[in-house]
Formats: C-alpha cells, sequence, structure tokens
C-alpha cells in the first residue's frame, strides 16, 4: 500500500468545514500542523477558534472522518490547539474580506439574501412560532436560512429551536451564530446574556445597538434568507429595522378576532411607513378541526376565536397600499405545534404532513418563490439637479 502524500491529505481536510463558520478550515487557517509516518500514519494539529469552542466534538469527528477516507492513511492522531491572538485576528480579517469595518450586508444594494421580517400588532398570536416554523420550512427548500432573535424583551426563539442553554462563540469582535440540527443558524439577546434569566431593561439606542450588532457583528456567510422575529407593537425596534433593514419583506401575523385585526393593521402600516413592503398576512390559531369529526372522515372546523381577521387585514393593507397583500395562510390549532415548541422541536420538522405543518410549508413554497417587486421599495437614488 503506497503512503498517501500532503497534498492528498490536504484536499481531504479542505472538505470539512468548520461547523459555525460554515467555511473550509483549511481556508481559515485552523490546520496548523501535518505530518506522515512511513506506516501511513497521519498526525496532525487542528487549532480551535477559542479554548471552550461547544463544537470542537464536531470538528474531531469530521476531520478523523476526512483523513481517514485518504488512501494508504492507516491511523489519525488528531491533536486540537487554541489559535493565538494573531491567528484570530488573521481569522477574523479574512472572514470580513479586508474591511475594515463591518457592515449591514443585508442591506447593501448588491445582497442576494431575502430578508422577512416577522410583524405583529399586539402579544400572544403566535408571531415566534410562525417565524421559527417558516424559517424551517425554508430551510427545508434547501435555502440556507438564519433567524435574528430581535424580540429583546420576549426572546423565545432558541428555546423553540431547542438551544436555549447554547451560547454563540467570539472570534474577537465577530459572534458566531449558533448552529441547530436543522440547519438555520440563530442569533438572539438572551444568548448574549450572562444568565437566562436576566431580564432586559433597554431603551432606544440600546435597543437599536442590539440590533446591529446581531446584523452586522455576526458572521452569517451567505445566507439565501434572513428571518426575523420582531417585538409586538410599532415601537424603537420596527423603527430601527426600518432604518438599517429597508429592503426586508414584511409578514403580518394576526388572529381571527377583531381586536387583533385592527392592531395588526397598525404593524403593517408602520412597514409601509418605513417604506418596507408588506408581502402577506398570516393568520394564526385560525381554527380548531373537530376531533370527533375527523375521527369520522368528516371537515368541521371550529372558530373558536372567530373569523376574518386575516382576510380583513390584508384586504385593508391592500386598499390602504395600492398593491396586493394577500393572505398566505391560515395555521389551525394544533396540540403539536405547541407541544412541538416548547420542547425544541418545531412542528415542521415532526409533523410537515399535519394540517399546520402543511400549511408552514406552503407560505414558505409561497414566498420563496416570489420574485423581487418593487413598489413600496427604497430604490437608493439621489435627484439630480440640472440647469
Amino acid at each position: 500500500m503506497s503512503t498517501p502524500t500532503l497534498e492528498q491529505v490536504n484536499a481531504a481536510l479542505a472538505t470539512v468545514n468548520d461547523p459555525e463558520i460554515k467555511r473550509p478550515i483549511t481556508e481559515l487557517g485552523m490546520v496548523d500542523r501535518v505530518e506522515i509516518g512511513a506506516d501511513g500514519t497521519v498526525s496532525l494539529t487542528v487549532l480551535l477558534t477559542v479554548a471552550g469552542c461547544p463544537l470542537k466534538d464536531t470538528i474531531n469527528r469530521d476531520v478523523t472522518a476526512a483523513v481517514s477516507r485518504v488512501a494508504g492513511v492507516t491511523g489519525v492522531d488528531l491533536q486540537l490547539g487554541v489559535m493565538s491572538d494573531e491567528q484570530r485576528s488573521a481569522m477574523r480579517d479574512t472572514l470580513r474580506g479586508g474591511q475594515a469595518q463591518r457592515e449591514i450586508t443585508f442591506a447593501q444594494p448588491g445582497s442576494l439574501t431575502k430578508v422577512y421580517a416577522i410583524a405583529s400588532g399586539k402579544g400572544g398570536v403566535g408571531k415566534s412560532s410562525v417565524t421559527v416554523n417558516l424559517a424551517l420550512a425554508l430551510a427545508g427548500q434547501g435555502l440556507k436560512v438564519g433567524i435574528v432573535d430581535a424580540d429583546i424583551y420576549g426572546h423565545s426563539i432558541p428555546a423553540m429551536l431547542g438551544v436555549a442553554d447554547m451560547r454563540p462563540t467570539q472570534v474577537d469582535d465577530l459572534i458566531m451564530p449558533v448552529p441547530t440540527e436543522s440547519g438555520v443558524s440563530v442569533i438572539s439577546i438572551g444568548m448574549l446574556k450572562p444568565r437566562r434569566d436576566q431580564v432586559v431593561a433597554w431603551r432606544g439606542p440600546m435597543l437599536d445597538r442590539a440590533l446591529v450588532q446581531m446584523l452586522a457583528d455576526v458572521y452569517w456567510g451567505d445566507l439565501d434568507a434572513l428571518v426575523l422575529d420582531l417585538p409586538p407593537g410599532t415601537g424603537d425596534m420596527a423603527i430601527s429595522l426600518g432604518q438599517h433593514l429597508p429592503n426586508a419583506e414584511f409578514v403580518v401575523v394576526t388572529t381571527p378576532q377583531e381586536a387583533a385585526a385592527e392592531v395588526a393593521e397598525r404593524a403593517g402600516t408602520m412597514a409601509s411607513m418605513m417604506h418596507q413592503r408588506v408581502i402577506g398576512v398570516v393568520e394564526n390559531m385560525s381554527y380548531l378541526p373537530c376531533p370527533h369529526c375527523e375521527a369520522e372522515g368528516k371537515e368541521h372546523r371550529l372558530e373558536i376565536f372567530g373569523s376574518g381577521g386575516g382576510a380583513r387585514v390584508a384586504q385593508t393593507l391592500s386598499q390602504r397600499f395600492g398593491y396586493d397583500v394577500p393572505v398566505l395562510g391560515t395555521i389551525p390549532i394544533d396540540v403539536a405545534l405547541r407541544e412541538g415548541g416548547d420542547a425544541g422541536a418545531p412542528i415542521v420538522t415532526t409533523a410537515p404532513q399535519s394540517p399546520a405543518g402543511a400549511e408552514f410549508l406552503k407560505i414558505a413554497s409561497t414566498i420563496s418563490g416570489r420574485g423581487r417587486g418593487l413598489a413600496g421599495m427604497q430604490l437608493g437614488l439621489t435627484p439630480a439637479n440640472r440647469f
């Protein structure tokens, strides 16, 4: 059996991505030493970004597996080290592409990432459940998706994804979003607090800074879609989002009753005031499928919270804006939807064929298949005076 070459081993290492940064470890300068013995044993050192890297076991497993597949390798002796300050700085510069300051790449004219802001007029309508399941449904289409939990006071996204106790890795002033088993990456102010039970008591300027940090100081890589879970209402965060992400497209979440529909209209109107486009309405808790009728093969909907709220919001916003704002979907009440959120196992992944799961998949297919309309969006044009 021939002895493997250094080129073969390095080519195998180039297929291993850092699980947080999603780029080859060779490109990030994480491979520090590679030695090949006469008996085919490969000894190497891979440098972690920080000593307490939460995914070091994943790196260990992936590197060992990749090198073991090289023809002629009889064994792998892998040592994990830690980057020096200089090495971390060099990696940060690589990730930044040579830019001295981080910018919100999603707001740049050339960005191909679709930004979806999930908004509601009031709390308690299931906005976060819609955010999580919609993001997972988009990821299920093969898209690379990130979630920003911008609901600073009511951050619940990490728990719904089963990563409530995880903390992001920081490389100097760059923060890595927390990966999940679904492939969706997430960042939340809840992950940046010293303790999970600590209360966030911030006002305007701090809220704005928190949003900028989660957008600009986090290394998201190349995303197809970024989904933001906004706080309910029309407060500081909605204004900040309009300033920092004028290209964001809004999905307004409501429930069927009049009280929720009326305030949902305000959330949509606020987005339009910030020159952002509202692409549709989701009516959550729309109805309860009668379990007795289902058992008999019949369909009977119990409209516990009334009916027509989503359609009313869509009609009002369409008339107000001058373009079509459709009802994207009606999510039924489902015990599995609530249980999945509590257990960190969203219904889109555990029961995609259920009525609620199928509706989320339909909504994701609808919005991901849309082209980029210009109505209601800022074009970044400046008038020129001609004399």
